[in-house]
């Protein structure tokens, strides 16, 4: 008698993947998490509300900076609870041991949960974009009506539209809400990797924290040590080279700390890779952790 055929390797599919991915989106979809943009929504309209007796420039530059912070905060914390429940809810509801069972390769479930978030992401940020976009245009035509009754018809008048609209909607914003993304799927990566050896969500959302405020905290800390160095042990230099090799910089993705100056192409190129490489790595790692993983 001969034995059973042993079923075929399949290849890498993305079909399958995308199929992961668009269940994945769906999912999060139904956990109402878009509710984190009725609170953007309500805070973008109290800052207009704020800024109400400020000049117009101010006005823009303060809405700016508090609308770019807030679509950071909250695309983090989007892709922090997002995908820390993604891999023990699939284990709990024993959805997971259903898809590695038609056969499905764990690279494209890992692979299609991480782009399923991504696109969440994408999606939120898109909505808050456009939400703040609606505020500075309002801003701006409240600004143009202001200055069209202040001002004769003429030279005069049409030098300050000019000014209006350039100091409403300026080139820098788009590579630096791209960068905020990139940032938000670095995290998830981060978050991604924590839950392939994590017992619990809780447990992944807490170490996923705790690595924000260290990438947030280490550049300071790194600062420091280069002015100190002659004070500074060598294991303490090794301890910070080890936490930078591991944990990103996270405010490096920071880049409209002065929303007047542009972002040079060459900066933005090069911070936006460093995100994708991190992202790599991540997952990368991610994935051998999962794929050694007993199930």
């Amino acid at each position: 008698m001969t034995a059973p055929a042993a079923t075929p390797h399949k290849a890498f599919s993305l079909a399958r993947v995308y199929a992961i991915a668009a269940n994945t989106l769906l999912e999060l979809v139904r956990l109402k998490v878009f509710y984190f943009l009725l609170l953007f929504a309500l805070l973008g309209i109290g800052v207009s509300f704020f800024t109400s007796k400020m000049t117009f420039q101010e006005q823009s530059q303060v809405l700016k900076h508090a609308a770019l912070g807030m679509m950071s905060i909250f695309t983090w914390l989007l892709a922090v609870l997002a995908t820390a429940m993604l891999l023990p809810k699939d284990i709990e509801e024993r959805t997971l041991y259903t898809i590695l069972a038609k056969p499905v390769p764990r690279l494209e479930y890992l692979l299609g949960k991480l782009a399923g978030v991504l696109a969440l992401l994408a999606i939120a940020l898109a909505v808050m974009v456009a939400m703040f976009a609606l505020v500075l245009y309002a801003q701006q035509q409240s600004a143009l009506a202001a200055v069209a009754s202040q001002l004769a018809p003429g030279p005069d008048l049409e030098a300050a539209r000019q000014q209006v609209r350039a100091d409403t909607f300026t080139a820098n914003l788009v590579p630096g809400i791209a960068l905020i993304y990139v940032k938000a799927a670095v995290c998830a990566a981060v978050t991604l990797l924590l839950s392939t050896f994590a017992s619990s969500s809780i447990f992944t959302i807490i170490v996923s924290v705790m690595v924000f405020i260290i990438g947030h905290v280490q550049p300071i800390a790194r600062e420091y040590l280069m002015i100190t160095e002659k004070g500074a042990s060598e294991l303490a230099r090794f301890f910070l080279g080890l936490v930078a090799l591991l944990i990103p910089d996270m405010r490096a993705f920071t880049l409209l700390d002065d929303l007047a100056v542009a972002i040079p192409f060459e900066l933005f190129m090069q911070t936006a890779g460093l995100g994708v490489l991190y992202v790599a790595v991540y997952f990368l790692v991610g994935y051998l952790v999962f794929a050694g993983k007993e199930l």
